[in-house]
């Protein structure tokens, strides 16, 4: 798992993206990937999935 912080999320559209804690890499994040809400600042662990534009977060619950 990977650790990370909610950057941006925009509850309306469904999407955001964290920042991972290790690489300070972003990650775009989906609703579907979501176990648990999560608001931008929001201390979470994910896995990463490949998308079809890339490393996706999903998995993603609060830390």
């Amino acid at each position: 798992m990977n650790k990370g912080i909610v950057k941006f999320f925009n509850d309306s559209k469904g999407f955001g993206f964290i920042k991972d804690a290790e690489s300070n890499k972003e990650y775009f994040v989906h609703v579907n990937g979501l176990i648990d809400s999560i608001r931008e600042n929001d201390e979470v662990v994910f896995e990463l999935e490949e998308g079809r534009k890339g490393l996706n977060a999903v998995n993603v619950k609060i830390a």
